[in-house]
């Protein structure tokens, strides 16, 4: 199994799981249990004042080229430097892939990490939600995983109470490979009330792909809520049913050490998450002008990063999008093999044009300053380009592009060796940026939580928040 370090034995503080179960808690919107949410909100300030609100995670899934994109080696020999040249960019001193000349113009606004390190060999975004690079990294997601950012989110009850705390889209990473669940956005051993809120999809496919991997063909459509599509659903006698079980808990009275907590407030925020209008509104696309809607892209992924701008803009703390994988549809970001191709012919013009439009629409709706996007993937790309015209995986050393709120913008951190293999200068490891996320969203990363058995962890894993990127 799959699971977090403790870092001691010391004998759980607070409500422990049993203690919960025994108090009658009930699931659903994702396992919510109520009495478990009652002292959550309490333990995660340290003193540190918020420097943003929310968080949008951009995973490139499958491991992006490091060397083809933000850390060009064009002194490397053949075989190593890739196809691509570099171009100049808004931020002297720094250039990056001539096919992203709109990401080009932005880089004086974020901040380039260029060490990210690890040996997490894996497709799941567990290390860079999770901080965790530990255990068999060929599970599934398990219910004795840490939980990622989303799930503390949740856990301090963060945001406003008409939101989730924490939204995946436009699904679960790895449903688009025959539902396999990859480690990374859940509640781990937490429990599923702290995963998020994950979207559906239905993407369509112009054409067949010409081969089964590698010739990527683009999913057109938009992430959806299941059972929000129209007002009928929320008069929906199972809704009726699971309001009234939960009077019917009141009612009980069960003898509990938290009877006298208030626990109608969180029965209300659980409740109020399946009808709340504002989480349904951000997936009203159609409220978008076309020319917003262009600037995204209208496929799958810039309708996807368009609803993280207007899940933010309600308040949600935590949006993951994820570039999923579908099928024989593509193979995103694992290019074991026509590496340059898929770069250039359907990669990076979608991020070319995706980034930009996320970064420029939050700072003319004046919320950039409270927000942090990132983008990045679970790893690099190997330095040496095999025999397939492809680079296989290389979690050695990788890149983190952050933008908005708490960040020192125009900022060049960490450096790699001459073939981009290794880091030189500043290694980051997955756990020091998800302590810097916490710190910025005003959580403590040292703060404890404690796994099924009562064995206390730290959120980020150890990780130390990285000083040298904060503005």
């Amino acid at each position: 199994m799959r699971g977090s370090r403790p870092i001691s034995k010391t004998p759980p503080l607070g409500p422990t799981r049993r203690r919960c179960v025994q108090a009658g808690g009930i699931s659903f919107f994702g396992g919510m249990s109520l009495p478990c949410l009652l002292t959550a909100a309490e333990r995660a300030n340290d003193g540190t004042t918020p420097k943003i609100k929310s968080v949008i995670l951009f995973n490139l899934l499958g491991g992006p080229s490091h060397i083809d994109m933000f850390d060009m080696k064009p002194d490397a020999p053949e075989g190593i430097r890739g196809e691509f040249r570099s171009i100049e960019t808004s931020l002297p001193g720094l250039r990056i892939c001539e096919l992203l000349p709109n990401t080009a113009r932005l880089m004086h606004k974020a901040c380039l990490i260029r060490t990210i390190s690890h040996t997490y060999d894996s497709h799941d975004p567990m290390a860079i939600m999770t901080g965790f690079t530990h255990g068999n990294p060929q599970l599934q997601a398990q219910p004795t995983d840490p939980p990622d950012i989303g799930a503390i989110c949740q856990y301090v009850g963060l945001g406003p109470k008409e939101v989730p705390g924490a939204v995946c889209l436009p699904c679960y990473p790895g449903w688009g490979e025959n539902g396999y669940r990859r480690g990374g956005p859940y509640g781990g051993f937490l429990g599923s009330r702290y995963d998020p809120l994950f979207s559906l999809c239905n993407p369509k496919f112009s054409r067949e792909p010409k081969t089964q991997y590698y010739d990527p063909v683009m999913p057109e459509g938009v992430p959806f809520l299941a059972e929000m599509d129209s007002e009928s659903h929320f008069e929906d006698s199972r809704l009726v049913v699971r309001k009234n079980l939960l009077e019917s808990f009141k009612a009980a009275q069960i003898d509990d050490p938290f009877a006298d907590l208030p626990i109608d407030r969180f029965q209300r925020k659980a409740f109020d998450l399946l009808t709340a209008r504002k989480t349904r509104d951000a997936f009203e696309l159609s409220r978008e002008p076309d020319k917003v809607r262009d600037r995204y892209g209208r496929n799958l992924y810039g309708s996807s990063l368009l609803v993280a701008r207007r899940l933010v803009e309600a308040g949600v703390p935590f949006v993951s999008v994820h570039q999923e994988i579908f099928r024989h549809y593509g193979h995103s970001y694992d290019m074991h093999a026509r590496n340059f191709p898929m770069l250039r012919d359907f990669n990076l013009p979608i991020l070319d044009q995706v980034y930009p439009a996320l970064i420029e629409d939050l700072e003319n709706r004046g919320l950039l300053e409270s927000t942090l996007v990132i983008v990045m993937g679970e790893m690099g790309r190997s330095p040496r380009v095999n025999g397939a015209g492809g680079r296989d995986h290389w979690p050695k050393c990788g890149f983190s592009l952050l933008t908005g709120g708490g960040i020192r913008p125009g900022t060049i951190y960490g450096t790699s060796d001459k073939i981009g293999a290794y880091p030189t200068i500043d290694p980051v490891h997955p756990s020091d940026l998800v302590a810097t996320v916490y710190r910025l969203l005003g959580i403590d990363p040292n703060m404890e939580i404690h796994d099924r058995l009562g064995r206390p962890f730290t959120i980020a894993q150890g990780g130390v928040p990285i000083a040298g990127i904060l503005a």
